[in-house]
């Protein structure tokens, strides 16, 4: 039995719905599963990671778990984990954790850091999957594409290798399926180095209309972005844009190391979500 928490998200469900093709035994784990819509063939069990007591219904019987990182919750997930016997545990990490640093960079480093500390000092074969920029984030900019032409925000140059959530699941598919992942660390990134420019561009050749990205000054980004963002992360997220202005992003090519396919490229995501731009 493979359980998938998380299971609503982005690389949660493209993971459940790959292992339910391959004929596995899965569980999925949501904190409130009578609320969503599940693949056929799933079962499905109530638990969220913040509440230790919920984990051992969760945990009997499995074998293997993608694991959602939520703050905090990797000792007591560790201890619940291995009580039940499971034996693989596949994170889904952070590529802003630094493994050199004394103290991590900002909350999203740290708290994925902390739940890596976790399960290296545990009894479980664990893998990290640390992907960079989610080409999903780029949804932030859909309301802007259906009312308009152009794409405003901070930093047009601005570089990232947007990675596709479909090819985070499939790694993190094979990891929980196949040996030779244990203590594995894997990167994750699209192939290609893109300024957001260049993919409000893209937005606009998959859309069949030309859409251009107007570079606001910071401060007037921060306080737009501030009333959905908390502010440890939005300085983060603005650091890192200011501090890739002018560097190529970091490509791997650990999806096709471990998959055996090229990862799709960020015009690809866009054609896959195109309804939502």
């Amino acid at each position: 039995m493979i359980l998938v928490t998380g299971a609503t998200g982005n690389v949660g469900r493209h993971a459940l719905e790959m292992l339910l093709g391959q004929g596995r035994e899965v569980r999925a784990a949501s904190r409130a599963p009578e609320r969503a819509t599940w693949p056929a063939g799933v079962r499905t069990v109530a638990a969220d990671l913040a509440d230790p007591a919920s984990l051992a219904t969760a945990l009997a019987g499995v074998e293997a778990v993608f694991l959602f990182a939520v703050p905090g919750s990797g000792p007591d997930f560790v201890a619940a984990a291995e009580a039940a016997g499971v034996r693989r545990v596949v994170l889904l990490s952070s590529g802003a954790v630094d493994d050199e640093a004394e103290e991590q960079d900002g909350p999203i480093a740290a708290y994925h850091a902390e739940i890596e500390q976790a399960l290296r000092g545990s009894d479980l074969e664990w893998t990290f999957l640390r992907p960079d920029v989610f080409a999903a984030n780029t949804l932030m900019w859909a309301a802007q594409t259906k009312a308009g032409d152009v794409v405003r925000g901070a930093y047009a140059d601005a570089t990232a290798a947007p990675i596709h959530e479909a090819d985070i699941a499939a790694v993190a598919v094979a990891a929980l399926t196949e040996d030779g992942h244990a203590g594995e660390i894997y990167r994750l990134t699209g192939p290609q180095s893109l300024s957001h420019a260049d993919q409000a561009e893209i937005i606009g050749e998959v859309l069949g209309r030309p859409i251009t990205y107007q570079e606001l000054p910071v401060e007037t980004v921060r306080q737009a972005m501030s009333a959905h963002v908390p502010g440890a992360i939005l300085d983060g997220i603005l650091k890192a844009w200011a501090d890739s202005v002018g560097r190529p992003a970091l490509v791997t090519a650990d999806v096709e190391k471990i998959t055996g396919r090229t990862a799709r490229s960020y015009r690809d995501w866009v054609s896959d979500h195109a309804a939502a731009f």
